[in-house]
This record gives structure tokens, sequence and C-alpha cells, in this order.
């Protein structure tokens, strides 16, 4: 199954009691992209830039910043500081992120999402909404969040495989 899985994307197995957590980080994580690449383009709409040209220069930025992290050995916190220039004009925008907590934001965020479909899974369990219901709006959402061709693997889309999933005798 993770050859399979593997082919369209990256898989990687995780413990069964981590998959809501990372539901919270990379099954809700396209939709927090877009949010910040939106604010990124209205920021550069302000500026005077044309919309369109501010959203491709946003989504550039990002993929660039992935592709880099995702080709290192380097912590992201290190490379960001590879990028910012003491007194230039990045650390001084990073300052004004920092100070809107940003981070925290991000956070909370991973963790509201996570708390969310720990409820979703427990009211299932419950039988007050049908995993059916729960399965339909996770696909939903998939569609929704991933779009093909926007996320860094060659195919669009990350795939995760629970260790109870995964093949016989894998560690």
């Amino acid at each position: 199954m993770e050859q399979l899985l593997s082919s369209v994307g990256f898989c990687t197995e995780v413990e069964e009691d981590l998959i809501d957590a990372v539901t919270g980080l990379s099954g809700s994580g396209p939709a927090y992209a877009f949010t910040a690449l939106d604010a990124l383009a209205d920021g550069g709409v302000k500026m005077g830039l044309p919309r369109r040209l501010a959203v491709r220069l946003g989504a550039q930025a990002l993929l660039g910043a992935a592709k880099m992290l995702l080709h290192s050995e380097q912590h992201p916190g290190q490379l960001k500081d590879n990028v910012s220039s003491p007194g230039g004009a990045t650390i001084h925008a990073l300052h004004v992120l920092e100070s809107g907590g940003f981070r925290s934001l991000l956070i909370n965020a991973v963790e509201a999402s996570c708390i969310r479909t720990r409820e979703l899974q427990s009211m299932a369990d419950q039988e007050q909404v049908s995993p059916a219901a729960i399965k339909k709006t996770i696909l939903d959402k998939v569609k929704l969040d991933s779009p093909a061709g926007t996320a860094l693997s060659p195919s669009g889309h990350t795939k995760l495989l629970p260790r109870s999933l995964a093949p016989a005798g894998k560690d």
C-alpha cells in the first residue's frame, strides 16, 4: 500500500494516535497557506501591484521557500535567518509578524483543527455523525484544499498511511 500511495505523492507512516495531529497540520495546511498567500497578495496590492502579479509573486515566494526547506537539512528558523539581512527589510517585516502573534496564531490553528477532528471522530463513535458523513467532509476538504498541481509533491497530494494499515513487517 505504501508503494502505491508513494507513487502519487509524499507518504509516511504515523502512529494511529497522531492522525488527528497530522490532520491539523497537513490536512488543514493548504488552507493556512492559501490564507497566507491571500494576505501577502493583499499587501502587494496595497503597495501598488496588480492583483494577478501579487498572487503570482506570493505563490512563487512560498513555493521557493518550501523547495528550499525540502532540499535542505537546515531548520526552518535557520533558513529564515539566512534570508534576513541585519537591519534589512525582511527582519523588519518579521518583527511586525512576531508582534502580531503570527507563530501563536498558526500553532493555535493547528491545535483547533486537531481538536475538531477529535470531536468529529468522537461524534462518529457515538453515532451522532455517520462515519460516511465525516469521510465525505474530509474528502471534500481535500478536494478544496489540494487542487492538482499546487502542492510540492509531483501529483499535488500528500498521502498518509497509519501504522495499522502499513504493510506487515514495517517498523
